[in-house]
């Protein structure tokens, strides 16, 4: 799928200078939903595009900032999508038709097994997880989860994994000559596989200082 999709975004990116904006929060808000499409396809490029003053601003360090809010604004408007719709249809209900909406019974079920077994903090620790990224969306919809708390593990996870993204197309962007959008994708998603158990470490320390802070509020309570 990604070689598929990087093939396309040399068009996409002629857009960029009027509809890059738009482009980024529409294809994340579709990435963060249920529908099946690498973020690395969207935020990369943005950064690099960033870098290279070829958005909106034509100008670097605010195009890489504004690209980043943006892309945090669609990656919470698929996840609200996700929770609300759970929330609205329920599980028999996603079970029994999750197939005709990419959701795949085994997906699912692990989404529920971590959430359940974790609590709310994995909505925020799984946005920087692959596969189970969108999906954990679900099964906090399902169990109604406060919206304010999953609006803040989601937003920090996906603010952080988003802002990793484009920073790496902006390093790319500043330093690699020319180069293609497929090699770029596949040279920034490269350069995330090697680094990402350190993201990952460093998101669960987060949540492990959160849970020690709020036990200790609760004590002086």
């Amino acid at each position: 799928m990604l070689d598929a999709l990087a093939a396309h975004l040399d068009s996409i990116a002629a857009l960029a200078p009027v509809w890059g904006y738009a482009l980024i929060f529409a294809f994340m808000a579709i990435e963060s939903s249920f529908i099946p499409f690498p973020s690395e396809i969207v935020m990369i490029p943005a950064g690099f595009l960033a870098a290279r003053g070829e958005l909106s601003l034509h100008a670097p360090v605010p195009d890489l900032v504004l690209a980043t809010v943006v892309g945090l604004a669609g990656s919470l408007a698929g996840a609200y999508f996700n929770y609300f719709l759970s929330a609205k249809l329920g599980e028999p209900f996603l079970r029994k038709y999750g197939k005709w909406f990419f959701i795949k019974p085994e997906a699912l079920d692990r989404a529920c097994e971590v959430f359940n077994k974790y609590g709310g903090a994995t909505t925020f620790v799984c946005r920087l997880v692959p596969v189970i990224r969108q999906l954990i969306s679900i099964p906090a919809g399902l169990s109604k989860m406060p919206l304010g708390k999953f609006t803040f593990f989601t937003g920090l996870g996906a603010g952080i994994w988003t802002a990793i993204l484009a920073g790496v197309g902006y390093a790319l962007g500043r330093s690699a000559g020319d180069i293609t959008y497929k090699e770029l994708v596949h040279r920034g998603k490269d350069m995330l596989d090697a680094h990402l158990l350190w993201v990952i470490l460093g998101a669960l320390a987060l949540v492990a200082a959160y849970v020690a802070a709020s036990k200790l509020v609760m004590r002086k309570d």
